[in-house]
């Protein structure tokens, strides 16, 4: 199963009392269809996982999968660093109608390869859901090295990993020998186009909020063999991908979204909203692919 080219780790919109604005995630949802996403990730790290309640993000898997109406698949974030309550809240994700999980791996308590791959097994075994696992060091200290990324696609319903790690040699090597029936993409817009070229199939991106026509744009020059258009549009959407990281995320990417119409709110601490260099940063990027800017 393919989630797609494009899965956007989406924000989860506030409103000015940094409660969840359902109003706006209809926006939100309606804006990234019209704009090349197929899959969308409810409470991911961009959606600020780390302070939304147990209940809160049920509620958000329920009224995305009400939003998206088959036109996307949702994929609910349900991992975390104790394997039996993201078993347990996986099985409840399940009951939400989701598409599929995003299981990160495990943060914090730092557990060998052979409890990182216990952790997935029994994620993946407690539901028939596709899973796609998230390999991102910087923010875990815990790194799923290529063998264990390849053993844990021996299991039937672990279909796709986001491997977002600085470390290209470990890219390099997962592209190489992963097999067909796991789908690679991207973890970070930046590296996409080195992914494409080394086989990978797509992103999970943040940059799909604002830039996502372009992106797809980019993605579909690669596979129709236009690799100097491809290059082209990856080379002028950098400062975009690199700019939606200029403060700790999802702050600029709410930021940037308010700029183009669709705003999204604030964020909850301990993040603190975009300040106004970053703003008038966003504005400037952006402004050479929103005529409104």
């Amino acid at each position: 199963m393919h989630f797609g080219r494009i899965v956007t780790a989406m924000v989860t919109p506030f409103d000015d009392n940094l409660r969840i604005d359902y109003g706006r995630l209809e926006k939100v949802v309606e804006h990234l269809l019209r704009t090349g996403t197929e899959s969308i990730v409810v409470s991911g790290t961009t959606g600020e996982s780390p302070t939304l309640s147990h209940e809160e993000k049920l509620a958000l898997f329920k009224k995305v999968v009400e939003l998206a109406d088959g036109r996307a698949k949702v994929i609910a974030g349900t991992g975390s660093n104790n394997t039996a309550a993201s078993v347990n809240f996986s099985k409840e994700a399940e009951q939400c109608g989701v598409d599929g999980l995003l299981v990160v791996a495990p943060y914090y308590n730092r557990p060998s390869q052979e409890g990182l791959y216990r952790h997935f097994k029994a994620i993946a075994e407690a539901t028939p859901l596709p899973n796609m696992i998230y390999n991102v060091p910087t923010r875990t200290s815990s790194n799923i090295n290529v063998q264990t990324q390849l053993q844990l696609a021996e299991i039937p319903n672990i279909v796709a990993t986001k491997e977002a790690s600085e470390d290209f040699g470990q890219v390099l090597n997962l592209l190489a020998n992963a097999p067909a029936n796991l789908t690679v993409y991207a973890g970070n817009d930046r590296t996409l186009l080195p992914f494409l070229a080394l086989g990978g199939y797509g992103v999970v991106s943040v940059a799909s909020h604002v830039v996502g026509l372009q992106i797809k744009e980019l993605i579909d020059s690669f596979v129709e063999g236009q690799l100097a258009k491809a290059t082209l549009l990856h080379n002028k959407l950098l400062p975009i991908f690199e700019g939606l990281f200029q403060m700790p995320s999802p702050a600029p990417v709410k930021a940037a979204l308010s700029l183009i119409g669709v705003p999204a709110g604030g964020v909850r601490l301990p993040l603190v909203e975009a300040d106004e260099k970053t703003v008038q940063s966003l504005r400037t990027l952006l402004s050479d692919w929103h005529d409104s800017l």
